[in-house]
């Protein structure tokens, strides 16, 4: 005879869809992806407030220009940006992506992305370039 208690855990585990939550990977991976359709869309509301973490905002607010407006003047000649994700490592809250970032007219770049996971799910804390 199965106890009784069981029975309500199941129904309500088939009722939410049983389905996994995406890895750590897949969801660094999904923020680089939002970081690459925010450029794009100069959607600087998105990438101070959603992909960016504070500490990180807070960093460019501590000279003297908004998160936003400091994207709007760093970012206004870029045309066409385009990230792509290469090997991603997680450690506990910490992950490192290496990604190749390009723009028209510019260069290409690999660069290492730093994020952490934090109360908003995982945000980016560090971008290093180190060239091509």
């Amino acid at each position: 005879m199965r106890p009784r208690i069981l029975l309500p855990v199941a129904i309500l585990a088939s009722a939410c869809g049983g389905e996994p939550r995406p890895s750590p990977e897949a969801q660094v991976r999904a923020k680089l992806d939002q970081l690459d359709r925010a450029t794009a869309a100069k959607d600087y509301r998105a990438l101070c407030t959603e992909v960016y973490s504070p500490r990180l905002t807070a960093r460019a607010e501590a000279i003297g220009l908004p998160c936003e407006d400091a994207l709007r003047r760093g970012l206004a000649d870029v045309r066409e940006p385009r990230l792509s994700v290469g090997e991603v490592t997680v450690t506990g809250a910490t992950a490192r992506a290496q990604v190749r970032s390009s723009a028209a007219g510019q260069p290409a770049s690999r660069d290492t992305v730093e994020l952490r996971r934090e109360a908003g799910g995982w945000r980016i804390v560090q971008l290093a370039a180190q060239g091509e």
